[in-house]
């Protein structure tokens, strides 16, 4: 296993410590930081933690195309490790009354089509590495949940949305990118038996 691949596991992995930040009561209490009265400490090291891991993702793409070592498991691994983790982040954030269910849904179900579909197409010899369009869907998505995981820091200062609108970006841009994914594969199911 390469080193990118290596790196993408270890994403995969900082998943359940994030959880457990997360959802567990470690009692660190609160702080005020940059416009946020109250943020939750725990709050403040999962976002971290998520924006540390959310980084691997372009330090394993960058190094896999310098070093020209672009896998077939790499180009299936570093979407699954955005999923999981951006899908646990989102979770947790309903769980916390941070973000509305009903978009949650929409991304991870849209997550969920997209992943049946690499699926069905790696059953048929086709590994389709993320385009241009589901990398800035992904970035959205990182930039949204990193911002309501700080309770909207800097930007509560100035009374301005930003975890919101962030979050709507979010979303357009997942259903987007979904949409385009499925336009352009749809052989997958015009040739199924």
């Amino acid at each position: 296993m390469n080193l990118p691949n290596k790196i993408t596991i270890s994403r995969i992995l900082l998943i359940p410590l994030f959880l457990i930040i997360m959802v567990y009561d470690f009692s660190w209490g609160e702080i005020s930081l940059l416009g946020v009265d109250h943020l939750p400490v725990t709050h403040l090291v999962g976002a971290l933690l998520f924006i540390v891991a959310s980084t691997t993702d372009w330090i394993d793409g960058y190094i896999a195309r310098k070093y020209n070592l672009v896998t077939n498991l790499g180009k299936f691994l570093d979407p699954l490790a955005d999923k999981l983790l951006v899908s646990a982040a989102l979770i947790v954030l309903v769980e916390l009354h941070l973000a509305p269910s009903w978009i949650v849904i929409i991304i991870i179900s849209r997550e969920f089509a997209v992943t049946g579909l690499r699926l069905i197409l790696a059953g048929g010899g086709e590994v389709v590495a993320a385009n241009m369009l589901g990398k800035i869907k992904t970035w959205a998505q990182i930039i949204a949940v990193s911002a309501l995981l700080l309770h909207n820091i800097i930007f509560e200062m100035f009374s301005i949305p930003f975890d919101m609108i962030a979050l709507w970006i979010a979303l357009i841009f997942t259903v987007w990118s979904g949409w385009d994914y499925f336009a352009k594969n749809k052989q997958a199911f015009v040739n199924s038996k």
